[in-house]
């Protein structure tokens, strides 16, 4: 028999032999099998969990959103109608505010039904609350639009405790209205009895308006009050139907702290001004006991210093312990010769707006004005000013190696203040922070590092 060449010989398998090629083509098939299980069962995305339903049929399961579970499904499904309750019951209510003012406030005011000063009396800051709502929507309108636009039919990148923050300035303006509402209502009552034209424009604006829904002024009047106590409630619900590990996770339980301790907080002064009436309570803890304080703390320090409240930025507040040093060697002496007293302190800053935005106003601009505001423990349900604010573009601040526990305020030609917190690492927070701010007031100081200048003739300084 004729050698056959190797070369003429035709491969007729794969080469690797026929025992390999099976053991491949069954591994194959194996991993394929284990693909198409972990497509089916595959983590959710927002959970982690892998409890998807296996889909038999195509068609349903191209239909199915894939990549989540039925749980966190209905958890974005929740979510999303929560965050349109949100937005919807937020354009209602200025739809509300838009009635007080062209069906009552505009037509009483063009009639000379009532004088300038009754109509204050009665619709109080109506009109910034006008504002407020109007740029308030305009902003979560454009977030909604935005996350359409961009496919997210969930809204899932629409943050409504960050938005809330961002104007958590509005709170204060609230808080006018409803401690005007009882005073606002009497003086309804007493000129509805007192002038007869005024209790017909009422009367028929009822009844044949119907834009008013068949609802008096009364009703209305308290659209302010009803929105602000639904807050939480909204809220709560975008809380309870977000993940936590959401974005916007945070920033909603802050917002609803927020809004909760301005409520405690106007509860407070409407029973200080004896008043029988509350918006709806909350359940206080610590924490929100503490809000409430910083809040009232807040009020005293604005009315003090005058700043305008969109233009003022607090930077630090909470409880310093306070002396005041008879002469400048107390140093060599040692902090524990000092009488200290307790005190809450307030690092106030006045901004510059760079824009008329209410988004980005929050921005930082120039410092105008740094003050620190003292404020004695509360005395008979009240904060009192220990002395007037210290501005620190008269102050300058510093410490020593020696008194690493304390940091020293100096008036430039009139008073010495040594503080110290009960936390060393607070301490030397508070004196960066108040140390930054002198530095950047007063062209001399930046010359001079914050440091005394020498011609400058006081008592305190230090040799």
């Amino acid at each position: 028999a004729t050698r056959t060449k190797s070369a003429d010989v035709e491969r007729a398998d794969s080469g690797i032999g026929q025992m390999p090629a099976r053991r491949w083509r069954n591994r194959a098939s194996e991993t394929l099998s284990s693909l198409q299980a972990w497509e089916a069962h595959r983590p959710c995305t927002d959970c982690g969990e892998r409890d998807l339903p296996v889909e038999t049929d195509v068609q349903n399961c191209n239909q199915r959103r894939a990549d989540l579970c039925e749980k966190c499904h209905k958890r974005r499904t929740e979510r999303k109608e929560s965050v349109l309750e949100f937005v919807n019951t937020e354009a209602s209510y200025g739809e509300d505010l838009r009635i007080i003012k062209e069906e009552f406030y505009l037509p009483m005011q063009a009639a000379g039904l009532l004088s300038q000063e009754q109509l204050q009396g009665i619709f109080s800051n109506i009109q910034e609350l006008i504002d407020l709502n109007e740029n308030f929507l305009e902003i979560l309108q454009e977030e909604i639009d935005q996350a359409f636009d961009q496919g997210d039919d969930d809204l899932m990148t629409v943050c409504i405790g960050e938005i809330f923050l961002e104007f958590v300035n509005m709170l204060p303006a609230f808080q006018t209205y409803c401690l005007q509402q009882s005073s606002s209502v009497n003086m309804l009552n007493a000129l509805e009895k007192e002038k007869e034209l005024l209790r017909i424009f009422l009367n028929v604006s009822q009844n044949d308006n119907t834009a008013l829904r068949r609802m008096n002024l009364r009703s209305f009047l308290m659209a302010p009050l009803q929105r602000v106590t639904k807050y939480p409630l909204l809220l709560s619900r975008i809380i309870k139907a977000t993940t936590e590990y959401h974005p916007d996770h945070g920033s909603l339980r802050e917002a609803k702290s927020r809004i909760e301790s301005h409520l405690e907080h106007i509860n407070m002064k409407t029973k200080q001004e004896g008043n029988t009436w509350t918006l709806r309570s909350f359940r206080q803890d610590s924490k929100k006991k503490r809000e409430v304080i910083n809040i009232e703390m807040r009020e005293t320090a604005l009315k003090t210093v005058g700043w305008l409240r969109e233009e003022t930025r607090f930077v630090m507040e909470g409880p310093l312990q306070l002396a005041q040093p008879p002469d400048g060697q107390w140093v060599k002496k040692g902090s524990k010769t000092l009488k200290f007293q307790n005190m809450q302190v307030l690092l106030l800053v006045n901004m510059k707006r760079v824009s008329e935005s209410s988004l980005e106003s929050a921005e930082p601009g120039p410092v105008k004005d740094a003050v620190l505001v003292l404020i004695r423990d509360k005395n008979n349900g009240k904060f009192h000013l220990l002395r007037e604010p210290l501005r620190l573009s008269n102050c300058i601040v510093s410490t020593d190696p020696d008194c690493d526990d304390t940091f020293e305020l100096i008036e430039i030609r009139r008073e010495a203040f040594v503080f110290r917190d009960s936390d060393r690492a607070r301490t030397h927070h508070w004196f960066r922070q108040i140390r930054r701010y002198s530095r950047e007031l007063g062209s001399w100081k930046k010359r001079r590092n914050a440091l005394p200048n020498i011609m400058i003739s006081t008592p305190h300084t230090r040799p």
